[in-house]
């Protein structure tokens, strides 16, 4: 995909190719970029904000890489949509877990964490470019979200696909991935 591609084209290409994968190749997939994320330099940090799959979209799981945070006694931070904008919420053994009307899995309630104390985010992505610019889903909650942490704050896109050479219509409230974990390798943007 090298021509000039919409974004809303580049959406429904991946999703398209995310849908097709066999529930067998879906789980090595997500298995293969879990332990990649075993090689990336965020092991030191305490406060992880990951995402929850949405079964319909065939996201990838990320049940593995919770299980590593976990393991390794780190602070995970799961997404709740509120409006146009999302909370952030400590996980804890007595968190509920519920799917909402779009069917993202979030917590029913908990302890509200400020996304200035967040370290490492790993960000639900359709597709990405070659120098980090990230498509969603168009609805800006992870831009609305990444103004508000502290600048250092390390960005990990996770995708089944290699980046596409570059995205045109990137804006100015757009902010790019640090890395990219695929199930071949670690993109590393800066």
């Amino acid at each position: 995909m090298n021509s000039e591609v919409s974004k809303s084209k580049l959406r429904s290409v991946f999703l398209g190719k995310r849908l097709e994968l066999s529930q067998g190749r879906h789980e090595e997939l997500s298995f293969d970029i879990a332990n990649l994320c075993l090689k990336l330099p965020i092991w030191n940090f305490e406060y992880f904000h990951l995402f929850l799959p949405i079964k319909s979209k065939a996201e990838i799981d990320t049940s593995l890489i919770l299980t590593m945070l976990q393991g390794r006694d780190k602070q995970v931070i799961i997404p709740k949509v509120i409006g146009k904008n999302l909370e952030h919420i400590l996980l804890t053994d007595s968190t509920k877990i519920r799917v909402n009307s779009w069917g993202i899995p979030e917590p029913d309630k908990g302890i509200l964490i400020d996304p200035k104390h967040i370290d490492v985010i790993f960000i639900p992505l359709l597709g990405y470019d070659k120098i980090g610019n990230r498509i969603g889903y168009g609805k800006g909650f992870y831009d609305n979200f990444l103004v508000n942490c502290k600048p250092e704050v390390l960005k990990i896109g996770l995708s089944f696909f290699k980046p596409v050479d570059k995205i045109f219509e990137v804006h100015a409230n757009d902010i790019p991935l640090d890395y990219c974990v695929n199930p071949e390798e670690i993109i590393n943007f800066s």
